[in-house]
């Protein structure tokens, strides 16, 4: 006797009992106070995600360069508080072998010598490694209070990377300043 396949109506009857036993065990160990709670954290949890300090721009911007990567007073600079990954094994703007760049950066407007032009500069903390220890730069310009967290060059921005430890900094050109 051949197998019978399974009908759609079958499928979705399984799903709905599924469903209606999830819900009555949720029922039973939830009151309806906290289901609205959790209900409402996730809503404005979720609403809260778009406004996070994140960089949005689709890759590097190619600009005309003059300067040393290596030194405290190259142009992309003028914001950063930390180790240059350009002495430390990457360059302005990639962290080095074994360092992961955090998805959460902080930005700053610098002048490029070269066409006179403002960019809009994310700099990125590369995370996962001890300290580099080499070329410490800090730069304040443009920089805000630490409650003002996008602009602010005194956060540890190594969060949502697999580790907290902070390598060194990455200036992303990400775009033209239009303002």
């Amino acid at each position: 006797m051949p197998m019978k396949k399974p009908s759609r109506n079958d499928f979705m009857s399984r799903i709905d009992q599924r469903v209606g036993k999830s819900t009555r065990h949720s029922a039973r160990q939830m009151s309806r106070r906290s289901m609205l709670t959790r209900l409402g954290q996730l809503l404005v949890g979720t609403a809260l995600v778009p406004v996070l300090p994140v960089a949005r721009a689709s890759g590097p911007v190619r600009v005309p360069e003059i300067g040393d990567p290596q030194s405290c007073d190259y142009w992309r600079y003028c914001a950063i508080d930390g180790y240059l990954c350009s002495c430390c094994g990457g360059s302005s703007s990639s962290c080095p072998p074994g360092a992961e760049p955090s998805p959460v950066t902080w930005v700053g407007t610098c002048e490029n010598p070269v066409d006179g032009k403002r960019y809009i500069i994310s700099y990125n903390d590369c995370c996962g490694k001890a300290e580099c220890g080499k070329c410490f730069c800090n730069r304040n310009e443009g920089d805000r209070p630490v409650y003002y967290p996008p602009k602010s060059n005194d956060i540890n921005w190594c969060v949502g990377t697999k580790s907290n430890a902070y390598h060194c900094s990455t200036a992303v050109v990400v775009g033209l300043d239009e303002d």
